[in-house]
């Protein structure tokens, strides 16, 4: 599977943040043996989150669904 994107749930301040990862940011990636490496080295200071602070999951195709919120399917 090849990381298109970046889902981060930061935990510290109640936010998720979504990155689709651009073509240099994916090759960059295969030059790190750890991911979290990658991120650490390469994306924090970019996209601005601190590693420690997030809980994350990478993802080759991405969908969303809201429940419950204004403007939600369910809202």
């Amino acid at each position: 599977m090849e990381p298109n994107f970046l889902i981060l749930l930061n935990f510290c301040v109640g936010e998720v943040v979504k990155i689709k990862l651009t073509e240099e940011e994916k090759r960059k990636s295969e030059e790190y043996e750890d991911f979290e490496d990658f991120m650490r080295k390469e994306l924090e200071d970019k996209y601005q989150f601190n590693t420690s602070d997030v809980c994350w999951m990478t993802l080759e195709s991405y969908s969303e669904r809201t429940c419950n919120m204004e403007g939600g399917e369910d809202a």
